[in-house]
């Protein structure tokens, strides 16, 4: 019989192939396409294809019986024990605009719960992994385990948020009254805000309207690494929509109060 497959070995290999997809087509004259069909500006670019691609051909010749839910090719036997949740490119926008606050998304689901999950930005040659229990940095300095920093008060706290336009209307007013009471907010950063709440550099992140291939792979790494991630009405956040993620868990109670009340 074959060795058993160390499962985190196999992440990084998903990170280094995907890695070698896309970071050819980085600050060139790459092409967007806009999938939105007349809403908000949703782009997709080659890179984004070649690097879901490449993940799963590795899957499939790796664990043929795993699922598989990619944002650009779909899902395929997605009710399996395991499943693979693949987002390329989380920040396409960012991506063609030459910024380097984008990654990619490779969460792996068992029976509906994120097991396993990193975010990995081949650019500046960061790594954020974790599986709910522990979570990881690399990167050219070296690797460390990741900690949420404590944080009792909204008057304290930084939030972020890739944007609160793209926060659908019926729940902005609801965000807005976090952020009205916190000490300092930034914007734009979309898988990367989760990674540095992971680090322990800020407190908080609130959106809404994502799908499961934008969080799935999150939560094992804000977990792993001491914080709460959940929906607005503390369920379980793996299914996406609107969501908040705190590293402390003091903190995530009182947004979520903050939230409810609107």
């Amino acid at each position: 019989m074959s060795a058993p497959v160390d499962m985190n070995a196999f992440l990084h290999q998903l990170a280094d192939v995907s890695g070698a997809a896309i970071t050819p087509f980085f600050r060139t004259a790459i092409a967007a396409s806009d999938k939105s069909r007349g809403g908000v500006f949703d782009p997709v670019t080659e890179a984004d294809r070649a690097s879901e691609a490449s993940m799963r051909q590795l899957i499939k010749r790796q664990f043929p019986a795993h699922g598989i839910v990619g944002e650009e090719y779909g899902a395929e036997n997605a009710d399996s024990e395991f499943c693979w949740v693949l987002d390329p490119i989380d920040g396409t926008k960012a991506f063609i605009s030459g910024l380097p606050v984008w990654g990619t998304l490779i969460g792996l689901l068992q029976k509906g719960r994120p097991v396993l999950g990193m975010m990995n930005q081949p650019f500046t040659r960061e790594r954020f992994w974790g599986d709910g229990g522990q979570a990881r940095w690399r990167g050219l300095s070296g690797e460390r385990a990741l900690k949420t920093r404590e944080c009792t008060s909204l008057a304290d706290a930084t939030l972020m948020t890739t944007a609160p336009q793209l926060i659908p209307d019926e729940f902005r007013d609801r965000y807005l009254s976090v952020e009205r009471d916190v000490r300092l907010t930034r914007y734009g950063c979309d898988c990367y805000a989760y990674c540095v709440l992971a680090a322990g550099h800020v407190d908080a992140v609130v959106e809404a309207g994502l799908k499961p291939h934008d969080i799935v792979a999150l939560v094992p790494i804000v977990e792993g690494a001491g914080g709460v991630i959940t929906n607005w009405d503390g369920g379980p956040a793996a299914e996406g929509g609107a969501i908040v993620a705190s590293g402390d868990k003091r903190l995530h109670e009182i947004i979520l109060k903050k939230l409810a009340q609107g």
